[in-house]
Parts: structure tokens; C-alpha cells; sequence
């Protein structure tokens, strides 16, 4: 089962100023930020694999991925 890359800044288009100002200044941010990319690599090679597909492994993967993403969406739209 192969699912939709998810990058950041085609998710959040409205926001890529924001990010971009985020990466260079906050080290937590960029932290954040090169987590969910290494995840979003690490889930799509297991599903391009068909590796584990459906696993309770991969669910666990994805479900922290999504919360990376709703910490990153609350930084970049805080104050």
C-alpha cells in the first residue's frame, strides 16, 4: 500500500516563509523538522517494500509522524 509523499511545505504552502525562518533560527524546529523527513523516508521505503505493510510497527511509525507534523503546524503558526 503505497500513500501520498508528505512534505512539509506542500502541506503547509501558506507557511514556507515561516519554516524557512524557523529552520535558520531554531534549532528545536529544525530538530522536529528532520525527524518527520526521516520518517516520511523510512515509512515510504518500508511501503515500497511491501516490508511489514500493515504492521503494528508501521502504524506506531506513522502515528508519530503525525504527531511531529501537529507540533511542527502549532510552531509554525505560535505568536
Amino acid at each position: 500500500m503505497l500513500t501520498e509523499h508528505q512534505d512539509l511545505k506542500m502541506e503547509f504552502p501558506g507557511l514556507t516563509k515561516r519554516m524557512d525562518q524557523l529552520l535558520a533560527e531554531q534549532g528545536h524546529f529544525a530538530k522536529l523538522y528532520a525527524e518527520f523527513n526521516s520518517l516520511t523516508a523510512e515509512i515510504e521505503h518500508i511501503e515500497r517494500n511491501d516490508a511489514a505493510t500493515g504492521s503494528q510497527s508501521l502504524e506506531e511509525m506513522k502515528k508519530k509522524r503525525l504527531l511531529l507534523k501537529d507540533e511542527i503546524y502549532s510552531l509554525l503558526t505560535a505568536g
